[in-house]
């Protein structure tokens, strides 16, 4: 109502704009804090109380939101929720309407969530240039998944709808608890080892970020960048995100949106072939009705050129042609055999024969030239040996013993003993004579 230059606002109209506000300025965020004062109507709604060391705040969350909690709300309980701020106009009170629940272990799930987004995103997996171009047409499709969940029967009726041509090869696996993230990592390694398909569907329905827990672990993550074969990531709802949806080559909202992504529509791809059969017909009719009328006038072009006449005269050139080689290869053949008996004739003035047996006479002549140098030198070096050898005699110590001298040496010692002064009383000694040797003691 407006009077006098006023605007007046009923409580209602400014709780109303007040609510406007509130909507408007803070978006979808959320809160940690203990619950308390938890009232739980026949509506089914729940009312509670958030509050911290500091500050408190109304809370409500309503039965179409709740009734998905995967946590039963207690007092003392101290949760993460997600929600909106808002004013309860009726009684002007400002309050907080929440959509989602977690327990606060939940929220150090969050942290870890972003603290190994931020490594692997730095570490380049998630990078487009590494991102795998999926086959337009599919040859069969892995899908890696729970055998029981809801998702695996949406993939199928999807493809079944879509493509009921392309086969299917279902790696089952555990999509949550202990042993998931490792069966996960398994069948995805083993999926592309074994390059039985050309593209992997890894999927599984909603759930909280506990129950996704297991598609946002390193080992899962790195399973998928490291695979040949390309993937799309169909995991929980659309507002659910994890690590394999950024490493994926492509991200489905869900699992159907998966299946929808993975193959092209029957419908859509029969139109297309039909479309595509009608161009070609009309094409190649086309074609060949101006390759008919290009054949024709080439026809005509062939009688008006008499061919006929054309093979005659190359004929006759044929023959003309037949006749000059027939004159070359005589005179040809009189010239080389003219060659020949120039060559045989110089052949026989020079017969290998004779200067074999000027050779063989060189070289015995040469031979016993030979045989008669080495006899000389033989000879010399026998009386020259003979020579030395009477010298060498005639200077031996034996020679001197047989002249009647003698040797003396010290028995122990084997010295020669020149002088009497080397030798002394009681020793014993050895004399050498030309036949013998003596064993004497030295008296004086």
């Amino acid at each position: 109502m407006q009077t006098s230059n006023r605007t007046i606002l009923s409580v209602g109209e400014l709780n109303a704009e007040v609510n406007l506000l509130l909507g408007r300025g803070f978006p979808l965020l959320w809160v940690e804090g203990e619950i308390s004062n938890l009232v739980r109507p026949s509506s089914g709604h729940l009312y509670f109380t958030l509050k911290d060391s500091k500050s408190q705040i109304r809370s409500a969350m309503f039965r179409n939101r709740n009734m998905k909690l995967s946590i039963k709300p207690e007092n003392g309980m101290k949760v993460l929720v997600r929600g909106r701020v808002g004013l309860y106009e009726p009684r002007g009170e400002y309050q907080f309407i929440a959509e989602h629940m977690e327990d606060a272990g939940v929220g150090q799930l969050q942290k870890q969530f972003e603290a190994l987004k931020q490594k692997l995103s730095a570490a380049g997996l998630f990078d487009e240039k590494y991102k795998k171009e999926l086959p337009e047409y599919p040859k069969r499709i892995a899908i890696i998944t729970s055998p029981t969940g809801a998702a695996i029967k949406d993939i199928l009726n999807v493809l079944q709808r879509r493509s009921p041509q392309t086969p299917v090869l279902i790696y089952p696996v555990a999509v949550q608890g202990v042993a998931s993230k490792t069966e996960i990592e398994t069948a995805i390694r083993r999926a592309d080892m074994e390059k039985k398909c050309d593209l992997i569907i890894l999927a599984r329905g909603g759930g909280s970020i506990e129950d996704l827990w297991s598609f946002n672990e390193e080992n899962v993550a790195k399973a998928i960048y490291n695979a040949d074969t390309p993937i799309i990531s169909g995991v929980g709802h659309e507002i659910d995100f994890t690590i394999a949806d950024f490493v994926a080559d492509l991200r489905a909202p869900t699992p159907s949106a998966a299946a929808e992504l993975a193959t092209s529509d029957r419908d859509h791809l029969l139109t297309e072939t039909i479309q595509t059969r009608l161009w070609l017909e009309q094409t190649i009719s086309r074609s060949l009705k101006q390759k008919r009328q290009d054949l024709d006038w080439l026809e005509s072009r062939l009688l008006l050129q008499k061919p006929a006449n054309k093979i005659q005269q190359q004929v006759q050139r044929l023959d003309e042609l037949d006749n000059r080689l027939q004159s070359l290869l005589v005179k040809t053949l009189d010239k080389k055999q003219l060659q020949l008996d120039s060559l045989t004739s110089r052949l026989q003035s020079n017969l290998p024969q004779r200067k074999i047996s000027e050779q063989y006479q060189k070289l015995s002549h040469i031979n016993a030239k030979l045989n008669q140098v080495i006899k000389s030198g033989l000879q010399n070096r026998q009386s020259t040996f003979q020579i030395n050898m009477a010298k060498l005699d005639a200077i031996s110590p034996l020679k001197t013993l047989e002249r009647g001298y003698s040797i003396t040496k010290d028995k122990q010692s084997g010295s020669l003993i020149t002088s009497v002064k080397q030798a002394q009383s009681n020793q014993s000694i050895l004399i050498k004579l030309k036949d013998g040797e003596l064993n004497a003691t030295v008296d004086q």
